[in-house]
């Protein structure tokens, strides 16, 4: 029986998604630990839960959770929190099906994750028209360590990256149709309904952190630009010898897109504080926020978190495994977020004179990371030359998931951290992609079969490179020495 290239290109992506979903949540309740800001989001996660917003927790409570207690941890005072509360909803979600240990606060990690790569797989898809390419999408995501942890840990940036992907390839799908309807002479689109599924994208993301904000920005530019000039081209092919002014024709698209995604974006956002709002009494009173209704104080609220983000008390701050943004694309600074270190040699094998330990790093696959870094730098020459819109969505995507951290190039400016980078990732992988269909598409029979080699060779290799790593990715036993090996760097140390 043939497959139609339409059901192949949703079977190759779902095939690629559910090989991701297998890898991350096997063993994902090990450590039983609260590993690094777990800490902060598995708790504040069950809090809303318990509570609707996020209260203190008793001393001693990270003891007392992974013995098993789940009653008597939480204070009666609301806590300071440093990210805004969707993502902690999205943990709680596995919280109350699974309960508070580390199975229950990790596996929307994984759900969302296995997710990322299926939205990918169907962007790249949609970009390059390939169902291979879009395979490939999906497959370097999945085997890729730094997004492989970050779907297996309760941090927030796995969900982050989520939003944002699915957010661009909303917008991908809304300006396939609207080119298709310019092609057909129609003025204007009556409703954008992937526009504003954009937006609520978009909302998620920035309720999930503030950083979301910077990619709204970029592609909410971007898509009035594409807008403009996909019309301008349509009344220039039309006939018309003198189109709308610039400034005119801006302001027709920009408004709606305006509303499409900052307004939607917003009402979301303001959605994802509705914990917060309902119980903003005793935020007022712990945080001193005074009076005028919830809205103010949810502002007011708001300057007190800035204020952690960017004031005095992180400046001050220092952590071993913190580094500058500009390193991130090469893997400058991995991130250890368990270590079990000294073990006695016998427990692995190791030789007498040595020992054992279990690590889990946040460490991106090099044979993805580093092809993708040299894979921007060419789609960024090659987009000034021919402005391939393609090429534009990926190099957006990347440097407005990077360049907005690049200022804080001081380490005690505060501390930033490596794996923040992974809401990068995909968009070096859509370059990537991306380049690989327009050499395809410029390559003869022969050229065409040695290109497909390479890159058969080449998913190969990061495959043996993602196996390699693992023990370091999943906290395996292993001895000293084989630890040791692994750390090709003493900045990965």
């Amino acid at each position: 029986m043939r497959i139609s290239g339409r059901v192949a290109g949703w079977l190759g992506p779902l095939g690629v998604a559910a090989l991701a979903f297998v890898l991350r949540v096997w063993e994902v309740g090990r450590p039983n630990r609260l590993m690094f800001d777990e800490t902060y989001y598995a708790k504040h996660a069950w809090s809303l839960l318990r509570d609707g917003y996020v209260r203190d927790f008793v001393d001693g409570a990270d003891e007392l959770i992974i013995a098993g207690r789940t009653t008597g941890l939480l204070e009666d005072t609301p806590t300071q929190i440093a990210h805004p509360e969707a993502g902690k909803w999205l943990i709680a979600v596995g919280e109350q099906l699974f309960g508070l240990d580390a199975f229950g606060w990790r596996i929307s990690a994984v759900v969302v994750g296995a997710l990322t790569v299926l939205v990918l797989a169907r962007l790249v898809r949609r970009l390059t028209g390939s169902t291979w390419l879009g395979c490939l999408a999906g497959l370097l995501l999945t085997f890729d360590g730094l997004h492989f942890v970050m779907s297996r840990i309760a941090l927030l940036d796995g969900f982050l990256t989520f939003w944002l992907v699915s957010a661009v390839a909303c917008l991908a799908v809304d300006r396939d149709h609207l080119v298709e309807r310019l092609e057909r002479s129609a003025d204007r689109l009556p409703v954008r309904p992937w526009q504003l599924l954009a937006g609520v994208c978009f909302g998620m993301a920035i309720g999930t952190k503030w950083s979301g904000l910077f990619v709204l920005a970029a592609f909410g530019l971007l898509v009035v630009g594409w807008e403009v000039l996909a019309r301008r081209r349509t009344w220039s092919t039309g006939g018309l010898t003198a189109p709308p002014p610039w400034i005119r024709t801006t302001l027709v698209v920009g408004a709606p897109a305006f509303v499409s995604l900052v307004g939607i974006a917003f009402l979301v956002y303001l959605a994802t504080w509705t914990g917060w709002l309902v119980h903003h009494e005793v935020y007022a009173e712990r945080f001193d926020l005074g009076d005028g209704g919830p809205l103010s104080q949810l502002w007011r609220f708001h300057g007190l978190t800035l204020d952690f983000h960017t004031g005095e008390f992180l400046a001050g701050q220092d952590h071993p495994y913190q580094s500058a943004a500009w390193g991130w694309p090469v893997l400058d600074r991995p991130v250890a977020v368990d270590a079990v270190n000294d073990l006695p040699a016998a427990t692995c094998g190791a030789p007498a004179d040595s020992s054992c330990l279990r690590v889990v790093t946040l460490l991106g696959n090099p044979l993805v990371w580093w092809p993708g870094a040299a894979a921007l730098l060419v789609a960024l020459v090659l987009w000034v030359r021919s402005r391939d819109w393609r090429l534009g969505l990926a190099l957006t995507g990347a440097a407005a998931t990077w360049v907005p951290w690049l200022p804080l190039v001081r380490l005690d400016d505060r501390p930033i951290f490596s794996f923040y980078s992974v809401a990068m990732l995909p968009f070096t992988i859509i370059a990537v992609c991306v380049l690989l269909h327009l050499a395809w598409e410029r390559s003869g029979p022969r050229a065409r079969r040695a290109l497909a080699g390479a890159v058969v060779a080449w998913v190969v290799a990061v495959v043996v490179s993602f196996a390699w790593f693992h023990p370091v990715l999943t906290g395996a036993l292993q001895s000293y020495d084989a630890w040791r090996s692994r750390m090709w760097f003493s900045r990965w140390i």
